[in-house]
């Protein structure tokens, strides 16, 4: 307290002036409207840039929660076109009855490999969060790979980059279909083989998943034909396609639940 009173003695000139001076600058305010106006606008300017840098902090901060949010909004649009069997071009949604077959969860990948030949992902999702073995993963662009390994918290994923990894697709326009395969190459190339010789395709044509197996829908995006060649016997195509999904930059992932996957399976046993 001492020192404030110290202070206050030794710079009494100079606190008199500032007094005066904001008593003065007050008094010119408010006596003239041109000058109120000028004030009103430079303390709205200002307080304006504050409140909206508080909000683009807030903003920022709640992105994580944000982010959780459109993820699981979605996740149920998503679960609800593929069990509809509707066209993720479609616009419409016929809500008004249909069979679930699949259920749709959402994840993280926590670790990505891609650079070895049989490449595997981990998410955080587990037994917990009711995640099984052979449960197809994808992401909004395309596919990923089938869940291997589960413990309680988290999953490994069978990388479509993976030299063991065999997943049904077909030619978009033509509906003719082989198994999707990775040479162990290039992250951004995988080979399409088995398509017959009759089958009419062109580079640029889009492959999808076929939904001959039980674990992904069918017409999930998968890539585009960069190229193609015979096969040794020149009876079927081996086609490379170029990924939609950027397989070195994953995050936020979907798995799919065929809900249907243990009755098919027991009649194809």
């Amino acid at each position: 307290m001492q020192q404030i009173i110290n202070f206050i003695i030794r710079n009494k000139n100079f606190l008199l002036f500032l007094l005066l001076f904001t008593i003065s600058i007050i008094f010119t305010i408010q006596s003239h409207s041109y000058h109120k106006s000028k004030f009103i606008n430079s303390a709205n300017f200002l307080s304006g840039g504050v409140y909206n840098s508080v909000n683009n902090i807030s903003n920022y901060l709640s992105l994580k929660s944000q982010n959780e949010l459109l993820k699981e909004e979605n996740n149920r649009l998503r679960s609800l076109l593929f069990n509809n069997n509707i066209s993720t071009d479609s616009t419409f949604l016929d809500t008004i009855s249909y069979d679930k077959q699949y259920k749709f969860y959402t994840a993280e990948v926590i670790k990505n490999s891609y650079s070895k030949t049989d490449n595997i992902l981990t998410i955080n999702r587990g037994r917990n969060d009711s995640i099984k073995q052979d449960f197809g993963v994808i992401t909004s662009r395309g596919i990923v790979g089938i869940i291997d390994k589960t413990s309680n918290r988290f999953a490994t994923v069978i990388s479509i980059l993976n030299t063991t990894s065999s997943i049904s697709a077909e030619l978009k326009n033509s509906g003719h279909y082989g198994s999707l395969n990775w040479n162990g190459e290039t992250p951004e190339i995988i080979q399409l083989t088995d398509i017959p010789i009759n089958a009419i395709f062109q580079q640029g044509d889009t492959i999808v998943t076929s939904g001959k197996s039980s674990i992904f829908p069918k017409n999930i995006n998968i890539g585009t034909i960069e190229g193609f060649k015979k096969d040794v016997a020149e009876n079927y195509y081996e086609i490379n396609v170029k990924l939609f999904n950027d397989m070195t930059n994953l995050e936020h992932v979907y798995i799919i639940e065929n809900i249907d996957k243990a009755e098919i399976n027991s009649l194809n046993e």
